[in-house]
């Protein structure tokens, strides 16, 4: 069973969540609400999200200053922010929002549609980087269990039978991403995610029998 993805949706609006519930409940992942900044910090201590959903104007820490929290944290950094804003300062606002760390900052109101095709595609991309991660965790106990294994081929045809099909899903990805002219950070984090399936690809393919030698095994992030 594959486990859904958490998406954190931060705003001291209660109408404003529920719309955003409505938005993305079409996506089938586990949304989580936040009237706060400090609250959204307290869940980031113990859950991992895809995608943070982050409202600009919130009474007490706004949301630029919980982005700058977010990112401080090692756990937190990489979780792409998503900006949400019902005041458009002009360019100067919206740089502000890039530079706490936001992958994106829209106004509203905003087309449902495309907040929801945005925050897929970092579902999706969060997904395969947790299959990702599961192949990896495999390789290492096959490594650690290298010298009581008898008959490893087996195991390693699994394994590598699991990686094709996260490499081709990722590949599907990625030329959906090219095809829609897709943000940039999407783009970015896609093209990371096939490194490190080239770099598991390499190892495990250096365990396979004749191969002269094991490679380092890569540290997905």
């Amino acid at each position: 069973m594959v486990q859904k993805a958490k998406i954190l949706l931060v705003d001291d609006r209660p109408e404003n969540l529920l719309a955003l519930e409505a938005i993305l409940s079409a996506l089938d992942q586990t949304l989580v609400r936040a009237s706060s900044g400090e609250e959204a910090l307290k869940a980031l201590l113990t859950d991992d999200f895809a995608v943070i959903l982050l409202d600009v104007q919130m009474p007490g820490m706004d949301g630029f200053e919980t982005a700058a929290h977010i990112k401080r944290r090692e756990r937190t950094r990489d979780i792409p922010i998503i900006f949400l804003t019902a005041i458009n300062h002009g360019p100067h606002h919206t740089f502000r929002g890039y530079a706490a760390g936001a992958v994106d900052y829209i106004s509203k109101p905003f087309d449902p549609w495309v907040l929801r095709a945005k925050v897929s595609v970092f579902v999706e991309l969060y997904m395969k980087n947790c299959q990702l991660k599961e192949q990896a965790e495999l390789l290492r106990l096959q490594l650690a269990g290298a010298g009581e294994v008898k008959e490893p081929t087996g195991l390693l045809a699994e394994l590598s039978a699991r990686l094709a099909a996260v490499e081709e899903q990722a590949e599907a990805l990625s030329k959906q991403l090219d095809d829609d002219s897709a943000d940039a950070a999407a783009v970015a984090t896609a093209a990371h995610l096939e490194r490190k399936l080239t770099g598991l690809r390499r190892a495990l393919d250096a365990l396979e029998p004749g191969s002269g030698g094991g490679s380092p095994l890569p540290t997905p992030n």
